[in-house]
Order: C-alpha cells, then sequence, then structure tokens
C-alpha cells in the first residue's frame, strides 16, 4: 500500500469512522436560520459529493433541495431559500462564483471550507463560514464535512441524533472488514477492487444515487480509468439493450437493504438477464439502518475498492493531473 499509495491515502480511510465522530463531536459552533424550505447545496467533485448525499436523505422531509454543480443558482431561491456552498480547498471556481452572485438575491446563506478564497470572501462580506479541516484531499475528507454540517446546521436538516450516532457506528463495523488491516478474502472491498476491470456499469435505485454518483467519480480519480452510471429502473427501458451487443462493460449492481418492492423485481429480472448472456456482474448491498448509514457505509466500502485497485495496478490514488491541468487553463 506505502510504495503506490505513496501520500497515504488508506490511512484516512481506514480512519473515516474516528473522523465521522470526531466531526460530529467537535466544538464547532451551530448556526440556526429562521423559516427554510428551500436548500441549495452547491460545490464539485468531492464536494458535490455532500449535495447529492443530503438530497438522498432530505428526500422524505418537506425541504425542497436542490444540488449545483456549476455556476448558476436556480431561479426558484427566494427569502426562504438556505444556500449552502463547500469548497474543501476553498478556491473552487464555479463554488465562488454561485456565492458571489448571492449578493443580488435574498437568501440565507453559509459556506464551508479548509480556508482558502472561499473563507476570505465571507470574512469580507460577514457571510457565514466554518472552517472544516482537509485530511489528504478533497475526497478524502468527505465524512469530516457531512458530520460537521450534520452538527453545525442541526436545527435545520432534520435527522435524528439517532439516526447520525448509528450511522457512525455502522461505519465502525464495517471499517473492520474492509480497512487495511484485514487484507484477506473476506474483506468486501478488496474482493470488489480484485473483480473491477474494464469498464463498470454502476446500477442503483432511487435514493441510493449518492452512492452511485460518488462510485463513479472515485473510479476515475483514483483508479484513472472510466466508469460510468444508470438508474435501474431507467435502464430497463433503455440501456438494458445495449447488452444485446458485444461488450468488455461490466455491472456492478447497488442495492438497498430495504429497495422497494417493485425494485427488488427489476433487479430479479436483471440478473436472470445477465445470467442468461453470461454476463459476469458483482452485487453490492447496503447496511441495515436509516438513509445515512447506508449512503456513508456505501461510499466508504466503494471508494476504498477503488484504492485498494488503484494500488493492484501499480496507479497511485493520490494525484489527479488531469483535473489540475484543467485549472491551469480556466
Amino acid at each position: 500500500m506505502d510504495k503506490v499509495d505513496t501520500q497515504g491515502m488508506y490511512k484516512v480511510y481506514d480512519r473515516w469512522h474516528e473522523i465521522a465522530r470526531k466531526s460530529y463531536e467537535s466544538d464547532l459552533k451551530p448556526v440556526h436560520f429562521d423559516d427554510i424550505d428551500h436548500i441549495v447545496f452547491s460545490g464539485m467533485g468531492g464536494s458535490g459529493s455532500l449535495g447529492d448525499l443530503f438530497l438522498s436523505v432530505l428526500s422524505k422531509t418537506s425541504i425542497h433541495v436542490t444540488v449545483v454543480k456549476g455556476y448558476v443558482l436556480p431561479k426558484t431561491v427566494n427569502s426562504k431559500t438556505l444556500v449552502i456552498a463547500t469548497s474543501v480547498s476553498g478556491n473552487t471556481v464555479e463554488t465562488i462564483t454561485t456565492i458571489k452572485s448571492t449578493k443580488d438575491l435574498d437568501c440565507k446563506i453559509i459556506c464551508f471550507s479548509s480556508g482558502g478564497k472561499l473563507e476570505n470572501f465571507c470574512n469580507k462580506h460577514h457571510i457565514e463560514h466554518r472552517n472544516i479541516p482537509i485530511y489528504n484531499n478533497p475526497r478524502a475528507s468527505f465524512p469530516a464535512y457531512v458530520f460537521s454540517i450534520l452538527k453545525i446546521l442541526n436545527s435545520i436538516i432534520p435527522i435524528s441524533k439517532s439516526n447520525i450516532e448509528e450511522s457512525i457506528s455502522q461505519l465502525e463495523i464495517i471499517s473492520e472488514k474492509i480497512s487495511t488491516s484485514n487484507l484477506t478474502d473476506s474483506n468486501p472491498s478488496l474482493a470488489l477492487a480484485k473483480w473491477l476491470d474494464d469498464v463498470p456499469v454502476i446500477y442503483y435505485p432511487w435514493g441510493l444515487q449518492a452512492a452511485a454518483v460518488r462510485f463513479k467519480n472515485s473510479i476515475q480519480e483514483n483508479t484513472k480509468s472510466h466508469a460510468m452510471i444508470e438508474d435501474v429502473i431507467e435502464t430497463c427501458h433503455n440501456g438494458i439493450v445495449s447488452w444485446e451487443g458485444k461488450s468488455d462493460f461490466k455491472p456492478v449492481l447497488i442495492r438497498g437493504s430495504e429497495d422497494y418492492v417493485k425494485t427488488k423485481d427489476r433487479w430479479d429480472v436483471l440478473k436472470i438477464f445477465f445470467k442468461e448472456k453470461n454476463i459476469d456482474f458483482w452485487e453490492v448491498y447496503s447496511v441495515n439502518g436509516n438513509v445515512l448509514s447506508k449512503i456513508m457505509c456505501l461510499i466508504l466500502l466503494l471508494d476504498f475498492s477503488t484504492i485498494y485497485k488503484a494500488v493492484i495496478t501499480g496507479v497511485n490514488p493520490f494525484p489527479v493531473k488531469s483535473i489540475d491541468y484543467v485549472k491551469e487553463h480556466i
């Protein structure tokens, strides 16, 4: 691991459950905003994954959630909107642009970063900002930001303390199975990494899109290879046809432990179809529990598989030279 992952990303993932608890139990000052019925999460890359997660977690509440991965806020932003901007580096151009645009909008704002231009802008314009430390790199810092936001915005984001505690406990349990202290065949992340070759097509059910998007992103960033995602219900109306031809793609099925009954039917049909076509596929199940627990544990398991895959293929998961190239040319 140390020979290939020279920056030690895996060491941070080994501690995700500890980072989650430390962040949730930190002394960061909570913030309350009155009369909020719309939350906009603005962020890119690893920070954008935060919006995906909270979109799923809050999908069954009365709060409307919008995720912005770009420069422009929705026209629906008004006085009952809270804009939550996150940039782990603090220098993400798109995210800073969305916050600058709020000067002409009647909305509430709070920003999270490890410093950078975003913190400077917030201090200059008296915008609420909380400094969250970076752990190795933005994507590895995911639990620090998730659980810091849950603490700071506890009065806005209606997730009970018991559900949050459950999610941290579940992270502890799964970490024992998939961390680098267990490099055996019983490690599900390592097993997936050994199977994961060619181009994976990641299927997911409604509610677990955050885990699928994050998995795709982590494959791309950590293993430097292609991946794609499809909603399992939608693919039964179009994407499944592509398997009629010759393909080097491989299906990964991300399944919820309590998927809707009709979704379970689709999974069963899809599996039968793949078996009849002699298409090798892999299934990953979420843990039992609340939505936060399911998504956080899936992300940890799937992210770790991409780190293992990178190491197996001799690819350092840390550097993202192509992203740096784009940033240097805009």
